[in-house]
This record gives structure tokens, C-alpha cells and sequence, in this order.
């Protein structure tokens, strides 16, 4: 047997293995708990996202329990302002009404005509509406200064003329009519051939004059409701007051304005009555007002004489089919912005066409260019533009005008 003294060295070497083998327990359990703190202040992260993201929802939810629980408001158009303080309302409901102003609501705001928000309880004014337009209404083409120009227009000369006179003149120079007495027309009439080139005149004439243009086809007046048509027609032109100074240019004219006959349906009476509120909305326009009206029609034959007497449209400018210098005149137009060969004779084009309108020679140069794009050409050709030519001969583009149409118009 081993001596006491011999069996020492034994033992710190076993108290020293095991001292080593709990160091690296430690080790190890130290390096679990650290991963284990890592995932759990990643798992808090998460946690406080959620809270904040719940905490939103709830206050969402909160104020549209609010909403649910406060009782709908009734609408109402202001009639009269009271020296007290209080307003005459014209109710949803019906009947009229004097009621008080909350203090909380702008009184500088509230005039006649105002669209406001009542309480159920007492009918107090409690909030200022926008004013109620059609849907429709704020669809038309509404342009605060239009990109065409005169020069974007060939052979118009003298319907430029007339339309300057006419619309440019008394909203840029209304001293010159003033001084000199002159009232000038209040609406003006362009009646042509579709694709002479009617709505570039009115564009034109509305970038001369810094004006907004409201372009209004006037089928899109015609309803099927009573009243419906009539109160599209007020609100355009009060559109166009709020856009002053502006042009109503009105396409299609004819849809609306057709000489009224006695047929006893409902449809031609509603007709009628949108007819009638454009007559009302013609005469109320001062006679230098800022507020310009133009309408284009290729059926002035069938319009209602009503419409063309002295006072409304009582200047009637005619838009003809361009002769065959302004033909080349519209060719050089369209043709200034593209890569054309040197080649092209644009006399020789000319010849070839015979009774065209512009949105003809536009279609034509459009076919050239796709025909140029076709072959991957450097340039447009003169060949590209004859073949456009015989397609528009045989009739395969979109626009063709028929080889006369003087009694359409005249």
C-alpha cells in the first residue's frame, strides 16, 4: 500500500481535473445563456413592434367607435347672413331655418350659396362644406394654358383673325372696347368638317390669352334624370367663373342645341331643358366678362335658331377644308419635328391629294413615320409618304373626309 505522504500528488491532480472539467461547464453554460439573452432581447423587439403596431390599431379603432357613436350630420346651403350673427339655411330636409354658427366654424367663409353641415339636435352649423360639382364636370378637359399655338395651325389665317377679334382681344385689350363702346360677341360659333382643325383654333386662341381651357363634349350633357343635364350645364360654367379667366369650348354643339320639335317624349323634353339652361347661361355673362365661349358644330343647319340669335353665338366663324398651299402649309407643320430625307418633295404629295382635311394630312405623316419605322429606316422617304397616300386613298385610315361637304354647313 501507498504511504500517506505518496498519496498526496494524487489527489491535487484529482482536485485539479475537476476544477478544470467545472471551469468549462461554466464555460459552456455561460456561452447557452448568453445566446439565450440574445433571443430573448431580439423576442422583446418583436414584442414592443407588435405593442406599438396593436397601440395604433386600437387608437384607430377608438376614433371610429368615436365616429359610430356621434349621430350623422344634415347638409344645408346657406340662404342669408343675419346682422345677429345667425344664418337662414336651406335644409336637406326641406324647409328653411335660422340658426346659430358654432364658434368653432369661420364665419368670413359663409355666404349665400355656401354648402355647410348641421347638427341633428339643434341644426347649429358645425362645418363648411365644398362646393357640390358632377362627377362629370370635373372630368372635362380642363387645361390651364394649352401647348398649341397659331403657328401649329396652317391655312386658318382668316379664322384666326376672326377669332382673335372675337375671344383674344376683349380679355387681353377690353380698354379698346371700353373706350370705344363696343360690346363684343359673347359666344362664337365654329362650324366645319370634323379634322379642319375647330378645337385647335379654340386651344390656340386660349395660349394666346393665358386663359384656361374647359372643353366639354356636349352629348356628356344629355341625361337621362329631369334636371340632371341643366345642372351640369350650370355647374361647367360656374367652373369656369372660379378658373377665370377662361374658355368653354363645347364640341358637338348639335347634341344639345338641335332645333327643338314637338314630339312629346320624355327624352327630347329633358333635351330641351338643358338646351334652355345653356340659353340662361349665355345671357348672364357680362359683356367683357372673363369667361369666353366657343362651341364647334358640323351641323348648323339643324341648330335651334334660339341659340343663334343676336346675343349668344352671334358670330359665326366658318372653318373650310384647306386649300392646296395651306395643304402643303400643314404637311411642313407635321413634318418639322421628324427626320425627313432630303427627297421629299412635299408639292409632289399635294398634287396627289385632292380634297383633305388637317387631321388627314397629320394621319398621313403619322402612316409615313410607322412605314419608316417598319423598314428601320434613317430617315422618312418619299416613298413612305406615297405609300401613306395610297392607304389613305383606299380608305384604311382612321381619318377620311369625304370629297365635299359644303352643305353640311353651309
Amino acid at each position: 500500500m501507498p504511504s500517506a505522504r505518496e498519496a498526496l500528488p494524487l489527489e491535487a491532480e484529482d482536485d485539479g481535473t475537476m476544477k478544470g472539467s467545472r471551469i468549462a461547464d461554466l464555460e459552456v453554460r455561460n456561452s447557452e445563456l448568453r445566446d439565450e439573452k440574445r433571443r430573448a432581447t431580439t423576442e422583446v423587439k418583436h414584442l414592443r413592434e407588435e405593442v406599438r403596431n396593436l397601440t395604433k390599431e386600437v387608437q384607430r379603432l377608438t376614433i371610429e367607435l368615436e365616429k359610430v357613436k356621434h349621430p350623422p350630420l344634415i347638409v344645408g346651403s346657406v340662404l342669408d347672413l343675419l346682422v345677429d350673427g345667425r344664418v337662414v339655411i336651406k335644409s336637406s330636409t326641406g324647409p328653411n331655418f335660422v340658426v346659430p354658427v358654432a364658434d368653432f366654424v369661420s364665419r368670413d367663409k359663409l355666404t349665400p350659396g355656401t354648402r355647410v353641415s348641421l347638427s341633428q339636435t339643434n341644426l347649429t352649423v358645425v362645418g363648411l362644406l365644398p362646393s357640390s360639382k358632377d362627377p362629370l364636370v370635373h372630368a372635362t378637359e380642363v387645361v390651364r394654358k394649352p401647348e398649341v399655338t397659331y403657328a401649329d395651325i396652317g391655312g386658318l389665317q382668316t379664322c384666326i383673325q376672326e377669332l382673335r377679334e372675337t375671344v383674344e382681344y376683349p380679355l387681353t385689350r377690353p380698354h379698346l372696347f371700353k373706350k370705344l363702346g363696343v360690346m363684343p360677341p359673347k359666344g362664337v360659333l365654329l362650324r366645319g368638317l370634323p379634322g379642319t382643325g375647330k378645337t385647335m383654333l379654340a386651344k390656340a386662341v386660349a395660349n394666346a390669352t393665358d386663359a384656361t381651357f374647359i372643353r366639354l363634349v356636349a352629348s356628356e350633357l344629355v341625361q337621362k334624370f329631369i334636371g340632371e343635364g341643366a345642372r351640369r350645364v350650370h355647374e361647367v360654367f360656374q367652373l369656369a367663373k372660379e378658373k377665370a379667366p377662361s374658355i368653354i369650348f363645347i364640341d358637338e354643339i348639335d347634341a344639345v342645341g338641335a332645333r327643338r320639335t314637338d314630339d312629346g317624349t320624355s327624352s327630347n323634353r329633358e333635351v330641351e331643358r338643358t338646351l334652355m339652361q345653356l340659353l340662361a347661361e349665355l345671357d348672364g355673362f357680362e359683356p367683357r366678362g372673363d369667361v369666353r365661349i366657343v362651341a364647334a358644330t358640323n351641323r348648323a343647319d339643324i341648330l335651334d335658331p334660339a341659340l343663334l340669335r343676336p346675343g349668344r353665338f352671334d358670330r359665326i366663324i366658318d372653318v373650310p377644308l384647306p386649300t392646296p398651299e395651306a395643304v402643303q402649309e400643314i404637311f411642313r407643320i407635321h413634318t418639322r419635328g421628324m427626320t425627313v430625307a432630303k427627297d421629299v418633295d412635299l408639292a409632289i404629295l399635294v398634287a396627289r391629294l385632292k380634297t383633305v382635311s388637317g387631321a388627314d394630312v397629320q394621319a398621313i405623316c403619322t402612316e409615313a413615320g410607322m412605314r419608316a419605322v417598319r423598314s428601320e429606316s434613317d430617315a422618312i422617304t418619299q416613298a413612305d409618304f406615297l405609300g401613306a397616300i395610297k392607304k389613305y386613298e383606299k380608305g384604311e385610315l382612321p381619318i377620311h373626309a369625304p370629297p365635299t361637304g359644303a352643305e353640311l354647313y353651309a
